[in-house]
C-alpha cells in the first residue's frame, strides 16, 4: 500500500471545521509542523491560547479525519499555542503562564503534593532506568506515584515499565496507562516503537502541556518527570509550566558527563527549580562471575561534584546486569527482586527525594512557577 501524501492529509483536513471562525482547519492556518514517516503521521493545530483545552474537538476531529486515509498507520496531532500575538512585544520574551496566585486559569497538576524532574545533562548515563527505578520505588515506600515520560524523541517508559497500547478518554481527559501501581504517561504509548518523533519545537512543547494538563493524573503524593537529556525546550516550558519541588540530576561518573551535569544543574538553578541532588549511575562495576569491583568510569566523581556545586549527594547505582536485563524485560529490579542490593540503594534515594520534597513543601509554601525573560 502506498504511503499517503501531504496533499491528501490537507484534503482530508480541510473538511474539519473550526467552529470558533467557521473555516476549515487548512484555510484558518492552523495546521502546521505536517510530518509523514512510512503511514505515521504527526502536526500541529495551532489555536489562541485563551482557546487552550476548549479546541480539544477539533484536534480529536482533525486526527480521526487523517487517520481514516488508506496508507495511514498512526496519526500524532497535538494543539499548541506557540504562535506569537501580532502585537510585538517591547522586547523578546519566552512565552510564559501566569504566576500561580491569582492566576485566571486553574492550575495544572493541583492534586499532586511534589513534582520532582528527573534530568541529565547528556545522552546515554542511564537517566530513564534511574527514573523508572525511582518511582517504583516510591511507590513501594508507600506513596502514590506517577511518571510522566517527557523525552518527546526518545520515550523508554513504554518499554521499560512493561506497557503497551494506546490509552482511552474518559471524555474530558486522557487516562494515564497503570503498571505495577505507578500511573504512566508517554507519547510512546502513541506512536510505533521504531517510530522517529520528526517534530519542531512548538510540536514537542504542545504534546508536553497536553500530557501535562489534559490527562487525570488524579491525587498523587510524587510525580516524577523522566526529562530528555540537555537544557533546551523542554526543561524551560516544564520549568515555566509545573510548579516544581525540584531537580534531580543523574550522571556517571566520568569528567565527560559531569561537565554536562554541571550544566543541567546550573540550568535548573537559573530558573529557580531547586536541585534536590546528583545520582551517580553506572558508579562501578561488580564481575557477576568473581566478584571483583571495577570502575570503568571512575568513581565518586557525582559525590565530589556534589560537594563541589553544594548539593546532596543521593547515592550511587551500579554498572549491573540484572538492572539492565530487568529494565529490557518491563520488569524493572525494584519489582523484579524487591530484596536485592540494588532495588534497597533505589528506595533509599528515592527516601531522600522524598524527605527533601516534604522540607521544601514545609518551607516554601505556594512557590510559584518561575518566571523566564530571554534579555
Amino acid at each position: 500500500m502506498p504511503d499517503v501524501s501531504e496533499q491528501q492529509i490537507l484534503e482530508a483536513l480541510g473538511g474539519v471545521i473550526d467552529p470558533d471562525s467557521g473555516r476549515d482547519v487548512v484555510t484558518s492556518g492552523m495546521v502546521s509542523g505536517l510530518t509523514i514517516r512510512g503511514g505515521h503521521v504527526g502536526f500541529a493545530i495551532e489555536v489562541p491560547p485563551a482557546r487552550g483545552a476548549k479546541a480539544e474537538p477539533v484536534r480529536k476531529a482533525a486526527e480521526k479525519a487523517v487517520h481514516a486515509l488508506p496508507g495511514v498507520l498512526s496519526v500524532t496531532a497535538v494543539l499548541t499555542a506557540e504562535r506569537a500575538p501580532a502585537a510585538a512585544a517591547p522586547r523578546p520574551q519566552a512565552p510564559r503562564t501566569p504566576p500561580r496566585a491569582g492566576a485566571p486559569e486553574p492550575r495544572i497538576l493541583e492534586e499532586v503534593r511534589a513534582i520532582v524532574a528527573v534530568a541529565s545533562g547528556k545522552g546515554g548515563v542511564g537517566k530513564s532506568t534511574i527514573a523508572a527505578n525511582l518511582a517504583l520505588a516510591a511507590r513501594l515506600n508507600g506513596l502514590k506515584v506517577g511518571l510522566l515520560d517527557a523525552d518527546i524523541y526518545g520515550p523508554s517508559q513504554p518499554r521499560m515499565l512493561g506497557i503497551s497500547g494506546r490509552p482511552h478518554s474518559d471524555g474530558r481527559k486522557i487516562v494515564p496507562k497503570e503498571n505495577f501501581g505507578v500511573k504512566v504517561m508517554s507519547i510512546g504509548f502513541m506512536v510505533a516503537e521504531d517510530t522517529p518523533m520528526i517534530w519542531r519545537g512548538p510540536m514537542v512543547m504542545g504534546a508536553l502541556q497536553q500530557m501535562l494538563g489534559e490527562v487525570e493524573w488524579g491525587a498523587l503524593d510524587l510525580m516524577l518527570l523522566d526529562m530528555p537529556p540537555g537544557t533546551g525546550d523542554a526543561q524551560l516550558t516544564v520549568a515555566q509550566r509545573v510548579p516544581l519541588a525540584g531537580a534531580v540530576i543523574v550522571s556517571t561518573p566520568q569528567d565527560i558527563a559531569l561537565i554536562d551535569a554541571r550544566k543541567g544543574l546550573n540550568m535548573f538553578r537559573k530558573v529557580d527549580v531547586p536541585v534536590l541532588g546528583i545520582i551517580e549511575n553506572m558508579s562501578y562495576f561488580l564481575c557477576p562471575h568473581c566478584g571483583e569491583r571495577s570502575e570503568i568510569f571512575g568513581h565518586g566523581g557525582a559525590r565530589r561534584e556534589a560537594e563541589r556545586l553544594g548539593t546532596e549527594f543521593l547515592g550511587e547505582i551500579p554498572l549491573a546486569l540484572p538492572i539492565r536485563e530487568t529494565s529490557d524485560s518491563g520488569r524493572p529490579i525494584v519489582i523484579a527482586d524487591p530484596e536485592s542490593e540494588y532495588a534497597m540503594a533505589f528506595r533509599a534515594i528515592a527516601a531522600r527525594v522524598w524527605a527533601q520534597c516534604e522540607a521544601i513543601k514545609a518551607g516554601a509554601a505556594g512557590r510559584a512557577a518561575p518566571r523566564i525573560v530571554i534579555e
